[in-house]
């Protein structure tokens, strides 16, 4: 019992530890049409072919400035639908057989973790070549995921003097390409964990409004129906 205690008391610590680690701050913008619609082209392009989004509808990518006609001429895969959920084709035993782990439906990745933690996992690839891919991350230590953008990016080497990334062969990228690149993905995946945020604050700011207008309402006619009773 005591031990269960120590642990719960431990979590909030635990989580500010690793929250500390982070030290990028994600350059979320859900009002940028432009970045969303790149970052959601990178997606379809990169993410889409192990990882599913099965709470995510292509349609939805309306709200972000794309037409049906868009939508359908450039992300949508093979016999897909515009009203069909982000699916994959892989097969989820084939996928843990070959990374030792079933890759992770992104529908929600950002609200699990949260966004500036997955803008420097994106960026923290090294090579590791003690890793069965090849590959390993300094925010996800042993992670299982090869390193998919590493043509964008370059390869990387850790540093285990410095604990700093130093990039050793430059990719089709330059770095502030990247970041950028991966920045706009970013801001994709936090649309896609709740695509109705943007909507749903407006929405909250226009009741908060409401019910001001309507307490300063009340209290004039509460004070005018008491002021003959007194």
């Amino acid at each position: 019992m005591k031990s269960i205690l120590l642990s719960l008391l431990l979590l909030p610590v635990l989580a500010l530890a690793n929250e500390a680690e982070i030290t990028v701050k994600a350059p979320v913008d859900l009002g940028n049409h432009a970045s969303l619609q790149r970052g959601a082209r990178t997606f379809v392009n990169y993410c889409l072919n192990c990882h599913s989004a099965n709470y995510m509808r292509y349609n939805r990518l309306q709200d972000i400035g794309l037409s049906e006609k868009q939508i359908k001429d450039n992300l949508l895969l093979a016999g897909d639908k515009v009203g069909d959920t982000m699916q994959v084709a892989i097969d989820p035993k084939d996928a843990k057989k070959w990374f030792g782990a079933t890759p992770p439906d992104l529908s929600v990745e950002v609200r699990a973790r949260g966004a500036d933690w997955l803008y420097a996992y994106l960026r923290g690839f090294y090579k590791d070549d003690t890793r069965p891919t090849g590959w390993n991350n300094t925010v996800y230590d042993k992670v299982a995921m090869p390193h998919v953008l590493y043509e964008l990016q370059g390869v990387q080497v850790l540093n285990h003097e410095t604990h700093a990334l130093e990039l050793v062969k430059p990719g089709k990228l330059s770095p502030a390409e990247y970041n950028e690149m991966v920045g706009d993905l970013t801001n994709f995946m936090a649309f896609m964990a709740e695509p109705a945020k943007q909507s749903r604050q407006f929405i909250g700011i226009f009741v908060l409004l409401f019910l001001g207008v309507l307490f300063v309402l009340v209290k004039k006619i509460k004070t005018e129906y008491w002021k003959d009773i007194k």
